[in-house]
């Protein structure tokens, strides 16, 4: 492909990206019935580490962004990115319809006192404390580093590993957020393969 290409490809992911998330802030304001809550003690265990909110937010686009550079053609970009919708509507039918909310205490633990407090409640005034299970992070992680498993090897699952404790630590899901999370990336790539065999 050319650097035309790249460019294009580059900017249509921008505008997939932000157009998703307008799925995902309906499914948050619609929910089919009222969200629940789990109670862990392992869960409650896990620290408040307000720095990882940086890794939260700031390593997830660009490493997303980053498959743009691994695509070979247009046909490879095109089933990618329908991975990717597919992945978000296997998530929003999670978030409809068994909305999950983390505990409001854990939020209130944020004093805004630091830039990483301050930065995550700027978060998470667009990220309510719903939508929490799958966690769309860890979902969206895993599947961008089974595309990037290729090009990367085992380096790229250094990238949903991080995405993981940062949800943990910034306290905006629960332990098993994460493993549901991972396998519904796993699933949209086996979906993917399924695509680019046919």
């Amino acid at each position: 492909m050319t650097a035309i290409d790249y460019m294009v490809n580059l900017v249509l992911s921008g505008i997939l990206i932000v157009g998703a998330y307008q799925f995902y802030f309906f499914t948050q304001r619609h929910p089919m019935r009222a969200a629940r809550q789990f109670h862990s003690a392992w869960d409650e265990r896990i620290p408040f580490v307000p720095w990882w909110s940086w890794i939260y937010s700031f390593l997830y686009y660009p490493a997303i962004l980053y498959l743009n550079w691994l695509v070979s053609d247009a046909r490879q970009f095109t089933l990618l990115a329908f991975s990717f919708l597919m992945l978000l509507f296997m998530q929003m039918l999670f978030f409809w319809l068994l909305p999950v909310s983390t505990p409001a205490h854990w939020r209130s633990i944020n004093t805004g006192k630091t830039a990483s407090e301050k930065f995550l409640l700027f978060v998470q005034k667009f990220d309510q404390s719903s939508n929490c299970f799958p966690s769309m992070h860890v979902s969206v992680a895993m599947l961008t580093a089974l595309h990037a498993a290729p090009s990367l090897g085992a380096a790229a699952f250094a990238f949903p590993l991080l995405i993981a404790l940062s949800c943990l630590f910034t306290k905006q899901h629960y332990l098993i957020d994460l493993p549901a999370g991972a396998a519904l990336g796993w699933l949209a790539h086996r979906l993917y393969l399924w695509l680019l065999a046919a």
